[in-house]
């Protein structure tokens, strides 16, 4: 991609509201107001838009990626499961069969498509290079995909008493019992906190919302299971997210990660508000006031008009900078 149309992609992205290839990731965060912390049920969040995405898709109706340019249209596993979880939670709102339809096309690619990677753990690869701090070169998994997968796979089963798709979220989850080092995709830094890791670069960047996402597949995973592993992992990922959430905090915006550069890399505003949603559904989870309280603090900065103006002027810096 020439220096022109990368800018031209991120002005798009994070300053304004045109659509793009990146649409599928951006559509509004809503909490969902039937999720249940106690049972496996709808997903935490609604994923309105994201249940009639319009495509593409491939013949078999599993939803692809376009990203232009020379990755093209791809198969994203990510995007894959929210477009599962998108459509499981209409058909458990309106038992329209035609959504369950739509669950399970993506459920079984999801299914089908695990993959051992070097240390014969199963993954959900990625067959195309991505631009990030360290550039990733295909194949490359990650945390995120690994959780959002066993979020889906798991309301698969809750549908249709197929084994198969709970047999392939505890294939999943084996990855989240690991380190990087061994196969996995955690990160247990020098104080001994727990991370389950988007990307895996060494160092480690912490994605806020890729942390919080994948985590909510390892408290459906305990749901459905019942393993004290699961169980744990969410504990200590808790107490990570209670111990070190105010490292996110810039006092006027949110972090997006913790990049390690002089220049600390804000949050766009589209994952801003996500992170609000994302700490409300973890206040649900927990019933921890910590969560709410810093949900609502963030949610403040983004109606300062001046905190808003002084992220965006951040943010891009930060691209100027280090991309």
């Amino acid at each position: 991609m020439s220096r022109l149309g990368y800018w031209r992609r991120i002005a798009a992205s994070y300053l304004f509201s045109s659509r793009s290839q990146l649409t599928f990731w951006h559509e509004t965060p809503e909490v969902n107001p039937k999720l249940r912390a106690d049972a496996l049920g709808e997903y935490y969040m609604t994923f309105a838009q994201k249940a009639d995405y319009p495509g593409p898709f491939d013949p078999d109706g599993v939803p692809r990626l376009d990203y232009h340019g020379a990755i093209g249209v791809r198969y994203n596993p990510i995007a894959i499961a929210q477009y599962a979880l998108a459509n499981a939670n209409r058909f458990a709102r309106d038992g329209d069969p035609g959504r369950k339809e739509k669950l399970l096309r993506s459920a079984r690619w999801l299914r089908d498509r695990l993959e051992p990677n070097a240390a014969g753990l199963k993954v959900w690869m990625h067959h195309f290079d991505w631009e990030y701090r360290s550039p990733l070169k295909a194949p490359w998994y990650s945390g995120l995909a690994q959780g959002q997968g066993i979020s889906a796979l798991l309301r698969a089963h809750a549908a249709t008493g197929d084994a198969t798709f709970l047999d392939a979220a505890r294939e999943a989850f084996r990855p989240l019992e690991k380190t990087a080092a061994e196969g996995g995709v955690l990160c247990r830094d020098a104080e001994g906190y727990t991370w389950i890791e988007e990307y895996l670069v060494d160092p480690p960047t912490h994605i806020l919302n890729g942390f919080l996402w994948a985590l909510w597949g390892v408290h459906d995973y305990a749901l459905a299971t019942g393993e004290p592993a699961a169980r744990e992992l969410f504990r200590e990922s808790v107490r990570t997210l209670r111990d070190r959430l105010a490292g996110y905090d810039a006092g006027f915006w949110s972090l997006y990660e913790h990049s390690g550069t002089r220049l600390r890399m804000l949050a766009s505003p589209f994952y801003h508000r996500l992170h609000v949603v994302q700490l409300r559904v973890m206040h649900r989870l927990t019933g921890e006031a910590f969560f709410a309280e810093t949900a609502d603090r963030w949610e403040g900065y983004a109606r300062s008009r001046w905190k808003r103006a002084r992220a965006t002027v951040q943010k891009a810096w930060f691209k100027i900078w280090n991309y």
